[in-house]
């Protein structure tokens, strides 16, 4: 397979802006809007995060074996995606809407529901996403190249929602006005990005093995069995697991630590810059590192270099101060090299157990991979609410003002800094054992595979 175009580059990469904005926002803002706008307690809106997600991890498989089937009737996993992409707008904005002057019981269970049926719609579009490079291109360096266009974009989204979704809610007024404001604006910009992303999926080639028909219990019997005989999966996505639960857990601490530790809720704009400017100019850099020595020994240098920036914001417990800002870009650059690396070993790694197995399973690997991605940032923000619990953080509505005790405090700086580094160090030891290199991927194609290449 030759080269694969600009165009088909440039879409497949603009679906990250849908999709790190949908994985940004609520874990950013999220547990803060249920703890400190509607005054439901820490432990519950850790609940309500992890309820949306465990099913998000129960469909996935699911969404997958459905994506392969439509592929393999359709040609393309255009049509599965676009539903995805008209649906969760819908159900973002409603996310953050509960009505005012509701009891707090029934604005959670609002914000559960809605959460859900956003999270279900996600997956429609994120489980084929995720499958698609492995049809676009069999080539190993180009791989790398269109996954580092994608964690560039990825970048970027993080930064433009991170940064910007805390902006418009503060533009709003009143918490509630504000957090309605950024729903809805970002809910339009991640569909409509997702649609786009959506059209590179004709660009895709066909399955390698017939279709026998959608079964759902086949789905997930399909997903088992390639976890367990696909070490390269098990591994690898063990790794990306670890590393989800460490970047949950900062993710979903950013604005505590901005509000109680740095004395400034808009601080959060500026963790967010620190962490992803570095990111958009690093992933390019990780990409050509990773031409040199192999993505598996760029991904396991990202992973070291990432323990250490978060260990040393532990810091913060003794003073908090500009400093932090520098320790997390080194963070942030780390961060683009564990996000691009291993996106770009998943497609080696559907390709080695296409040939080792005779059947293409993309969707269901990506079901799994997405299953699993989600578990790691989902536990993450339910760790970080865990943690809090355990610190006496304490609850407040968006009228009430509270001082928050030094365990709490305390509690918040090991949950941005210790947890994630030990995390992140735990992974290691999963991708140093990851198996494929260059070799088990180009040196299996055809000829006809690598003509053209650059």
């Amino acid at each position: 397979m030759t080269r694969l175009s600009r165009a088909t580059v440039a879409r497949y990469g603009v679906g990250s802006l849908g999709a790190g904005g949908f994985a940004t926002l609520p874990g950013l803002v999220l547990i803060y809007y249920l703890t400190d706008t509607l005054g439901v307690g820490a432990a519950v809106a850790g609940i309500i995060v992890a309820v949306a997600k465990i099913w998000d991890v129960a469909i996935d498989p699911g969404i997958g074996a459905f994506a392969d089937h439509r592929v393999a009737r359709s040609g393309s996993r255009r049509g599965v995606m676009t539903i995805g992409a008209l649906l969760l707008p819908v159900f973002f904005t409603l996310t953050f809407a509960a009505p005012a002057g509701l009891p707090t019981g029934v604005d959670a269970l609002w914000v559960a529901l809605a959460f859900l049926l956003a999270a279900t719609s996600f997956s429609l579009f994120q489980v084929p996403y995720i499958a698609l490079p492995a049809e676009l291109t069999d080539r190993y360096d180009e791989r790398t190249r269109l996954l580092t266009v994608r964690v560039v974009v990825l970048s970027v989204a993080i930064l433009a929602f991170g940064a910007g979704g805390p902006a418009l809610r503060e533009v709003g007024g009143s918490p509630t006005v504000g957090y309605l404001l950024m729903a809805v604006v970002a809910g339009v910009l991640i569909g409509v990005a997702m649609l786009i992303a959506a059209r590179a999926a004709d660009a895709a080639r066909p399955p390698a093995s017939p279709d026998d028909g959608f079964s759902l219990s086949e789905g997930y019997r399909t997903g088992w069995a390639v976890l367990r005989r696909s070490e390269p999966l098990r591994t690898l996505l063990a790794a990306f697991m670890l590393q989800g639960l460490a970047t949950g857990l900062m993710l979903a601490g950013a604005q505590y630590i901005a509000t109680w530790v740095l004395d400034s809720e808009a601080a959060i704009s500026g963790l967010f810059a620190a962490l992803i400017a570095p990111a958009v100019v690093f992933a390019p850099l990780w990409g050509g590192f990773a031409r040199h020595v192999g993505k598996e020994v760029g991904f396991a240098s990202a992973t070291v270099v990432f323990a250490l920036a978060a260990l040393a914001l532990a810091g913060l417990w003794i003073a908090p101060g500009w400093w932090v800002y520098p320790v997390i870009g080194v963070a942030g650059a780390a961060y683009a090299g564990m996000q691009a690396l291993p996106m770009a070993m998943l497609p080696d790694v559907i390709s080695h157990d296409e040939s080792s197995s005779g059947r293409s399973s993309a969707g269901v690997v990506g079901g799994v991979w997405t299953a699993g991605e989600t578990t790691g940032m989902a536990l993450g923000a339910v760790l970080f609410t865990v943690i809090l619990t355990v610190g006496g953080y304490i609850s407040s509505d968006a009228d009430s003002s509270v001082t928050q005790p030094g365990s709490a405090v305390s509690a918040m700086v090991a949950g941005f800094s210790v947890v994630p580094a030990v995390l992140a160090l735990i992974s290691l030891w999963f991708v140093i054992r990851y198996p494929l290199r260059r070799s088990d991927i180009d040196g299996t194609l055809p000829p006809s595979s690598t003509e053209g290449a650059p």
